[in-house]
């Protein structure tokens, strides 16, 4: 695969191209069940100032279908995804890039959804907004009108696992729990009812993905993290998180590091303990 990232420095070029990218503004914070966002709302920050030419997509409402016992964060209706994506201006050879505030958390959530749609050329800003401010580049107010597309979503085109193929790919190949060890080993769980992991599950958190200075670790750094897990062994490799949106997060640093990119379970743990027949482990 490609590099998906971008840097803000070449995003700024890229926007004086006889055709700019579709960009896409993904700022979110997370609300978990029954509370209240974390941060101020996406939306609110992107009409306060944002990459010229950019458009809003709320991660909850556009990207997402309704939590239930799919997971706090389930796959989109594609019908309703399609609408929302060509009223966005993506068409079928766009070129897309996706940002949010800088933890790349959404933005990596867009980047798959869109290629899991069947887009190919979708990258994310390195750093999000604080690297484009942290540049000096400009931002605007002006909310663009985009000429529709005429994108056909295709979902399917990379490897989703429901609880079934998780624990099988648990079972015989590696999957990697990307939570932080304490949740994993079931010490502590803030927002899932339920703590603990699928048995057979590894645990290698995504936090270390991300550069003290903001962004992704290099190529090499990356690779050392995943590759003696078996990453790029000739067995099945899938990912989870709580709610699919940081297994995205470590599918695209794994895309960065030049490796395969693994299966997601997008229901993640909030779809695994909707049935309380499943098994949980707390220990290693």
């Amino acid at each position: 695969m490609p590099n998906p990232l971008i840097t803000a420095a070449q995003l700024s070029q890229a926007l004086s191209e006889q055709t700019p990218p579709v960009i896409l503004d993904l700022r979110w914070s997370l609300t978990p069940p029954g509370g209240v966002r974390n941060g101020p709302s996406g939306r609110d920050a992107y009409l306060h100032g944002h990459i010229p030419g950019a458009v809003f997509l709320d991660l909850d409402a556009d990207l997402c279908g309704p939590p239930g016992p799919g997971g706090r964060h389930p796959l989109p209706d594609p019908a309703r995804l399609q609408e929302v994506l060509r009223q966005a201006g993506v068409g079928a050879s766009s070129r897309v890039v996706c940002y949010d505030a800088g933890d790349m958390m959404s933005a990596s959530r867009a980047w798959w959804t869109l290629l899991w749609v069947g887009l190919e050329d979708v990258v994310v800003l390195d750093g999000g907004m604080a690297a484009w401010l942290a540049a000096d580049l400009p931002l605007t107010t002006a909310v663009p009108e985009p000429v529709p597309g005429d994108l056909t979503v295709r979902p399917g085109a990379v490897p989703v696992l429901d609880a079934a193929q998780a624990a099988r790919t648990a079972a015989e190949g590696v999957l990697i729990d990307v939570r932080a060890a304490e949740r994993f080993l079931g010490e502590t769980e803030p927002i899932d009812p339920v703590a603990g992991h699928i048995p057979g599950a590894i645990n290698v958190p995504d936090a270390p993905n991300l550069a003290e200075g903001g962004g992704f670790r290099t190529p090499d750094e990356l690779r050392a993290r995943y590759l003696p897990v078996g990453a790029e062994d000739d067995q099945a490799v899938g990912v989870y998180c709580g709610s699919g949106i940081t297994a995205t997060h470590t599918a695209l640093a794994m895309a960065a590091a030049g490796l395969r990119v693994p299966a997601v379970y997008i229901g993640s743990w909030s779809n695994w303990i909707a049935d309380p027949h499943r098994p949980v482990a707390t220990r290693e």
